[in-house]
């Protein structure tokens, strides 16, 4: 789009915005916001605005806590569902240092460095994410339940998906944004419902997910409802995915197809397969972040738990869909909304294009169902699990050089840090089911 100062200057003035959302995104995923009025704005277009860093989730130390907003122009969008008059606008932000540098705790900058990465080698990634949610009923009190009337399935339609009106409001708003709709639905558990939006390079990608996940929210509130992206809000029912779809680009174009292969793929595409599958565990503690994300990554409710590829299968981690051509990409089956967008993106790219650069070659394709397969067939075909919780994960994440890198040495630290505490405080407790299990029998 290539905006400019003047053009966001001239269109906040003509549209009458009033407010200015400077946004970016903690460590851990939650989205961050410094608000200012229209009066403030050039001197935030011009980088000049600090925020105390010390207050961030993994940023810094109280001691070196000044840090400031760079605005990315071309995420310049005004929020549809705000008033014409006094209207209310973001922008996503890189975070930078006093002297200049990049903060390298940053997760959009970090995100930056692996697309440079990937750039040197002439490739650029495209990314297209499935983000799941549920819509509950919230209590008298404005406070979210697990409650939904809703008793509809996979691609149901009014009135059993009592969500629509709500999905519908959520795919106009995003569409006055900017973002181009590819589909919308109700999922499989009741209350469960799925937005796909067209792909995209992985800082877009990145940068709309922040912003999809914002609108959501919002939109659910002026309906009532309480929209969440938690992986496994509710036992025994489909937890929510992200299933990402991945490709690569060189010179234009898609440097995953191969017309003359007997698939149609590639020898760079079984590659980038074959890093994302060695590098799977290493990645799991940053695409499923949660304690609850592992509620989620378990047999039997369509979330992937064995490492394997296939061409057609849905068991396996990574599938490859049918389209040729252009359209040519493999499907990352195990993220989960609540992973920070940006170092999701990274962690991906980078587990990918390690593939590529050493030259992996994948193991041969499963198309039969994992989950019916039993343990010693496994064996066979030498499927490994990922990892069953998030301390596993974390562990897994330790031993990985290549997502540490992703990462980056004051990200890893951080990230883990944070990861590890949720660990902890969660051991900690007494969960409703060993209550029920134990309280009256011992």
């Amino acid at each position: 789009m290539g905006l400019t100062k003047e053009d966001v200057l001239q269109i906040v003035k003509e549209k009458g915005v009033k407010f200015i959302r400077l946004q970016f995104t903690d460590i851990v995923g939650q989205l961050k916001n410094v608000a200012i009025t229209a009066e403030q704005l050039p001197k935030a277009l011009d980088g000049e605005l600090m925020f105390d860093g010390s207050s961030i989730e993994g940023f810094v130390r109280i001691e070196e806590s000044d840090m400031y907003l760079r605005p990315d122009l071309d995420t310049f969008v005004i929020f549809p569902w705000r008033p014409h008059e006094g209207g209310v606008a973001r922008l996503m932000c890189d975070v930078y240092n006093p002297d200049g540098t990049p903060f390298h705790g940053c997760p959009r900058c970090q995100l930056k460095k692996m697309i440079n990465l990937a750039a040197k080698e002439g490739y650029t990634m495209n990314a297209g994410p499935e983000a799941e949610f549920f819509l509950f009923h919230t209590d008298s009190d404005g406070a979210p339940t697990l409650h939904t009337h809703d008793q509809g399935s996979y691609f149901d339609l009014a009135p059993t998906d009592l969500g629509e009106n709500a999905r519908r409001d959520m795919v106009l708003c995003l569409e006055e944004m900017g973002f181009e709709i590819e589909a919308s639905h109700h999922e499989v558990a009741p209350g469960q419902h799925e937005i796909d939006f067209k792909y995209s390079d992985a800082l877009t990608t990145a940068d709309s997910l922040a912003t999809f996940k914002f609108v959501v929210r919002a939109i659910a509130q002026r309906h009532g409802l309480h929209a969440t992206f938690m992986p496994k809000p509710i036992a025994f029912i489909n937890g929510s995915g992200m299933h990402t779809h991945l490709s690569l680009f060189k010179d234009g174009e898609n440097a995953f197809h191969d017309p003359e292969a007997a698939d149609g793929l590639s020898k760079i595409c079984r590659q980038f397969i074959a890093g994302l599958l060695e590098n799977a565990k290493g990645y799991t503690a940053v695409t499923n972040p949660l304690v609850n994300s592992y509620k989620r990554l378990v047999p039997g409710y369509e979330a992937p738990v064995y490492i394997a590829w296939s061409y057609r299968n849905r068991s396996p981690l990574v599938r490859v869909p049918a389209r040729r051509g252009i359209g040519t990409r493999v499907e990352l089956r195990s993220p989960d909304p609540s992973c920070n967008p940006y170092l999701a993106m990274a962690v991906m790219l980078r587990a990918g294009l390690d593939g590529v650069l050493r030259q992996l070659e994948p193991p041969g394709s499963v198309d039969i169902n994992i989950y019916a397969m039993t343990e010693r067939e496994k064996n066979d075909y030498g499927i490994e699990r990922l990892p069953g919780n998030l301390y596993e994960a974390v562990r897994e994440l330790d031993r990985s050089p290549v997502i540490k890198e992703a990462l980056g040495e004051h990200i890893y630290k951080r990230f883990r840090e944070a990861r590890l505490k949720e660990w902890e405080d969660y051991k900690l407790q007494v969960h409703d089911w060993e209550v029920k299990q134990y309280l009256a029998r011992f």
